[in-house]
């Protein structure tokens, strides 16, 4: 029998999720004919009640419509209900509350997404962190250090699992003991790279390996531009580590911009070739950037509109400081007082670690105890 959390006790019927997985699999539809089918029926039931005269006029291929149309599933979609009745394995249609607000918004958005792990965590606020698969050893910490603190300070660290920066970013949040998302170009039992195999399973302790790829799918080149996509479009914004001028990583973050999300980048030398994709970046409007204060004061507004419309914001009269931590809260607020202060200045006045400091003030200044002012100060309001 399956837990309480599988997709079939949790996510929508079957019927549906049929419905999806063969809008999926028609042959010679593409996500670009699924959407337009979507936009002019609005819904997969709606396409699948609309008959074989009326799809012809929507200039669909015979072969698709035999599919969309066949009374009974075929073996592919069968593989895909099975895989999804299986202990911490989701198949998430664009109809699924859980399926992610952020990513719905997104151009050709995917239809269905295969999720192992966590699934609440897509619709928690998310950075991603992406550069190059070959990083020199400061790229890889900056990546992996960066990913931790953020962790630390309650975001969800989202990559492509790829060895490098992706990998490094990965690891930062394990080993902060956040949570991480990592987002695949091959089908959910296709783990790839396969030294990342180690890697993908300690993710699934604590949080989501995705892909909108059907099972079997291999890695192919032309995918990862497509799962960059996701990428980008799960996250508030996305982070550069070291990316060279023709990296893979450039193209996740111009898929950032196209979607409006927020662009950052570590600036590097000038001798090093791992920086140049950097600085184009910076060039063309990326937020340069030296510390995790400048991604948290960035994202502020964006986290607390997502907390809003998630319902994920603590409920807790203003003023009130959380009961989980509260002499600590207590404590940083006091250190505090009401003048303008470096987050330097606070580890001396309240024996907190600046990655403990980090994250209060993020949960301070959303619940609205504290402001940023410039410089990268925090004051007290009151």
């Amino acid at each position: 029998m399956p837990p309480p959390s599988s997709t079939r006790d949790r996510g929508p019927t079957e019927t549906a999720l049929t419905g999806w997985l063969k809008l999926q699999h028609a042959p010679g539809l593409g996500l670009a004919g699924a959407h337009d089918l979507l936009s002019r029926y609005g819904s997969v039931a709606g396409i699948c009640n609309a008959g074989r005269e009326q799809l012809r006029t929507s200039g669909i291929r015979t072969e698709s419509i035999d599919y969309l149309l066949a009374d009974s599933s075929s073996v592919e979609v069968d593989k895909a209900l099975s895989w999804g009745q299986q202990p911490g394995h989701h198949l998430i249609g664009l109809d699924d509350p859980r399926y992610p607000a952020l990513l719905k918004n997104i151009d050709k958005h995917p239809l269905l997404l295969y999720v192992q792990g966590n699934p609440a965590l897509l619709r928690e606020p998310q950075l991603a962190i992406v550069g190059t698969r070959n990083p020199t050893p400061g790229g890889r910490e900056t990546a992996s250090g960066f990913a931790e603190y953020l962790a630390r300070a309650g975001l969800v660290i989202t990559s492509g699992l790829a060895l490098g920066v992706d990998g490094a970013a990965h690891e930062g949040a394990l080993r902060a003991e956040g949570a991480t998302v990592a987002v695949m170009a091959t089908g959910a039992d296709q783990i790839y790279p396969g030294r990342h195999r180690g890697l993908a399973e300690r993710i699934l302790k604590t949080g989501a390996v995705i892909t909108e790829m059907p099972l079997g799918t291999q890695p192919l080149p032309a995918l990862f531009p497509q799962r960059n996509r996701i990428i980008s479009g799960l996250s508030l914004g996305t982070l550069v580590v070291e990316a060279a001028l023709r990296s893979g990583s450039l193209i996740t973050a111009r898929l950032a911009m196209e979607q409006a999300r927020e662009v950052f980048a570590i600036p590097g030398s000038i001798h090093n070739p791992l920086a140049r994709g950097c600085h184009r970046l910076i060039r063309q409007g990326a937020k340069l950037v030296e510390s995790v204060q400048d991604i948290l004061e960035e994202l502020a507004p964006q986290l607390m509109a997502v907390l809003q419309d998630t319902g994920s914001q603590p409920e807790r009269e203003t003023g009130d400081i959380p009961e989980e931590l509260d002499s600590d809260y207590q404590k940083l607020l006091e250190a505090m007082s009401f003048d303008p202060v470096s987050i330097d200045l606070l580890v001396e006045r309240s024996s907190l670690t600046a990655q403990e400091i980090a994250s209060m003030l993020l949960i301070l200044e959303l619940n609205g105890h504290i402001c940023v002012r410039q410089g990268g100060l925090y004051q007290r309001l009151r």
